[in-house]
């Protein structure tokens, strides 16, 4: 190792907070990319913005699989800066690049032969937003390498302690991004593919500043010789989350499914309401980030005390976010929604969604911290056992509401809404029981205090 900053030393809030920052920005960075899509692409109308959401979907699956690579380095990567073991931190790097690139080649061959299968299944009963939706998923696809090298190079410079690198790299991408995507929709007339033609190029560049900037921490030697060991121990910590995140796709694409049957306005709506919801989840995301990476090597280095009052702070910051993204989802829904796009029907159903799911911003932020801190101890199995859970149900409470003659499509969003609340509200409580337990066994005294 070149170089790492440690976490298991110095002033708690202060460290959790500089670390946190930096991530937070490169999460709204990310989060930009949609936004910054949307709003030109909602020009286009509403038909347009119903095909990146069905096509997305699918994408989501690609994030989903490659997060089980990135969270199991994260988890193995910070537990051994932690511990002071530099090479098999090393090691870890090396087998997870040879995995990523695997996990890439296979999901974008399914992509490509079964996408007229895939977006099929929704039933548009549209021919344009059906053309349009298999256009952006074939062209997304391609540069799925870019965005998967790139979650993996941010995932393992945090557990170096280190942020604000990515947080530089990632504002880079989203500026080209700026640029590109009104030259290629309009300037070159190419429609959604332009917007994701933009994206591709502006997160090839990333990755370009990511292989050069990540060598004052680690290098990458090797890559084939592989470790099966250390590949099974980073598959199946990340594995618990990989699942959960599938299985959240699946779950989105069934409700996707029930939406449906109100249009494509409901579809665009939805897909304008999620990307603007994701300003709240991708700070409290980017605060995951940090979260995960300061627990990890504290818990590492054996440092117990420092990891219960580093979740505290977590807990005040994303309690902050998720009370900032309600007051503004239920006073300012129809404005936010316009920014988008200007189909009245679309807005009113769109600012229907805000408002239901903007009650649950708060226990949606504290789900993703204790998600965190759950990773941070090598345990996320339990808090990802509880997300799919509460998340599954929301399918069947989803069919009961939404039917005409109780809720309609807003009984989806009280669905959404519902389990987001038990999410949080359970997985804080088993956190804080199970560092209860680990505390009391190495220190035995007050872990609160």
């Amino acid at each position: 190792m070149k170089k790492v900053n440690r976490l298991t030393e110095g002033p708690i809030s202060r460290q959790l907070i500089l670390l946190a920052l930096p991530i937070m920005g490169s999460s709204f960075l990310q989060m930009a990319y949609g936004l910054v899509d949307m709003l030109w692409i909602g020009r286009l109308g509403s038909n347009a913005v119903a095909a990146i959401g069905t096509a997305m979907f699918f994408i989501n699956f690609g994030y989903a699989l490659n997060s089980m690579v990135v969270t199991g380095t994260a988890i193995k990567v910070s537990h051994s800066i932690g511990s002071k073991n530099y090479e098999d931190a090393a090691d870890c790097i090396k087998n997870a690049f040879l995995v990523n690139f695997i996990m890439f080649f296979c999901f974008i061959s399914g992509l490509i032969f079964f996408r007229d299968n895939l977006i099929g299944y929704f039933q548009l009963n549209n021919s344009e937003v059906e053309s349009m939706a298999k256009t952006y998923l074939v062209i997304t696809a391609f540069g799925l390498i870019f965005k998967f090298l790139n979650f993996l190079f941010t995932r393992i410079l945090n557990s170096f302690g280190e942020s604000k690198l990515p947080f530089k790299i990632n504002a880079v991408g989203v500026v080209m991004n700026i640029i590109l995507d009104p030259l290629l929709i309009f300037g070159l007339d190419m429609g959604v593919a332009g917007a994701a033609l933009a994206t591709i190029i502006s997160q090839a560049v990333n990755m370009i500043l990511f292989i050069r900037a990540s060598r004052e921490y680690f290098s990458i030697k090797n890559i084939f010789q592989y470790n099966l060991k250390k590949i099974k121990e980073i598959l199946s910590l990340g594995l618990p989350i990989s699942v959960q995140r599938i299985l959240f796709t699946g779950f989105g694409i069934l409700i996707a499914k029930i939406i449906a049957n109100w249009g494509p306005d409901a579809i665009a709506a939805q897909k304008i309401g999620l990307q603007i919801e994701s300003i709240a989840y991708m700070t409290a995301g980017g605060l995951y980030g940090a979260v995960a990476s300061f627990i990890g090597q504290n818990y590492g280095a054996k440092k117990y005390k420092r990891i219960s009052k580093g979740f505290k702070t977590a807990f005040l910051l994303s309690a902050i976010i998720g009370g900032a993204a309600t007051f503004i989802f239920l006073v300012f829904p129809e404005e936010l929604i316009k920014l988008f796009v200007r189909d009245r029907k679309t807005i009113e159903i769109g600012v229907s969604y805000l408002r239901i799911v903007g009650l649950s911003q708060f226990f949606m932020c504290i789900e993703i911290i204790s998600n965190a801190a759950f990773s941070g101890i090598g345990k996320p199995k339990v808090a990802s056992t509880v997300s799919i859970i509460f998340t599954g149900m929301r399918i069947p409470i989803a069919y009961f509401l939404s039917h005409e003659s109780r809720m309609g499509i807003n009984g989806v969003w009280v669905s959404i809404a519902l389990t987001s609340i038990f999410k949080g509200i359970i997985l804080l409580w088993l956190f804080m029981r199970s560092l209860r337990k680990i505390y009391k066994k190495v220190e035995g005294e007050g872990l609160w205090t």
